[in-house]
Formats: C-alpha cells, sequence, structure tokens
C-alpha cells in the first residue's frame, strides 16, 4: 500500500533502529478516535440521540492520519549503524536532511547512563558534536544501540594502537 524503504544489498552489515516508542504513541491516538467514532455512531443508531449518524465520521478524520504516521514510524529508520558510519533520520523531511556521520569522523561516541541521549563527539575536546534523543527507539532496545556503539568505539580503538 505505502512505500516502504528500498532492499539492502547487504542487510547483515548493518544495525536498523525504528521510531517503534512513537509509533506506539500514534497508534494509540489512533485507536481512541477510532474508539470515539464508533461509540458516537452506536450511541446515535441505538440510543437514538439527537444527532446525526454521519458525525460519527468526524473522529474518523484524525485517527486516519495518525494510523498513518505509525505505520511510517514502524516502517522507516531513526537511526542506522553502518560499517560507513551513523545514519540519523530526522522526523521531517529525513530524505533532505539526512545526517550520516563517517565513523572517521567519529572521535567518540556514548550513549548515556540511562539510555536515552546518544553522544557523538568529532574531536578529543569534545567541543563539536551531535546528541540525538533515544526517546523514539523502544526502552527494551536502547540497550542494544548502546552495546553496538561501544562495541565499534572498542573496535576503532583497537585499530588506532
Amino acid at each position: 500500500m505505502l512505500p516502504g524503504p528500498k532492499d539492502l544489498a547487504e542487510p547483515h552489515k548493518e544495525l536498523r533502529f525504528t521510531r517503534s516508542a512513537q509509533a506506539r504513541l500514534f497508534f494509540l491516538l489512533g485507536s481512541t478516535f477510532l474508539t470515539i467514532a464508533v461509540f458516537l455512531a452506536a450511541a446515535s443508531v441505538t440510543a437514538g440521540l439527537e444527532f446525526p449518524l454521519w458525525w460519527a465520521s468526524f473522529p474518523l478524520v484524525p485517527a486516519l492520519p495518525s494510523f498513518l504516521l505509525a505505520y511510517h514510524c514502524i516502517r522507516h529508520a531513526y537511526l542506522i549503524l553502518t560499517p560507513l558510519g551513523v545514519e540519523v533520520f530526522p522526523f521531517f523531511h529525513p530524505r533532505r536532511h539526512l545526517q550520516v556521520l563517517y565513523w572517521s569522523e567519529i572521535d567518540h561516541a556514548e550513549v548515556s547512563d540511562d539510555h536515552r541521549i546518544l553522544t557523538i563527539h568529532y574531536n578529543k575536546d569534545r567541543t563539536a558534536g551531535l546528541q540525538a534523543t533515544l526517546a523514539p527507539i523502544l526502552a527494551a532496545k536502547r540497550p542494544l544501540l548502546a552495546r553496538a556503539i561501544e562495541g565499534r568505539m572498542a573496535q576503532q580503538a583497537q585499530t588506532a594502537c
């Protein structure tokens, strides 16, 4: 129905983290609007209330975009770790505003102790870099990202020696 991400040449070489925590929020929002629509339709038909049945279609207007956003968040990546580096996809206009951070540019990367923020430093002084929130990723998946980042940094430190 909707176009998804393109097939990868070597999918076993990358780790993909989606916006699944955000998808859960949009799915809950869409379900709430759908429930309101069903309730209004049932109340109009069975209870004989003073409003027309077509009023039940109003909550369907925000329900459809909510479900589509949930589908988009599950299907598309937020962070991708590849052999070349880290790809960060923003929520709005991901193709236009994609950030690719090559491992050769990264001096140090770390995930905060509470697994909520990914910090990437470009220099040893830690004066330049990027901070990305990990809130869009499910809490159960964040330790996996932290382990992958720590492993890559350890591998990079070994090759530097």
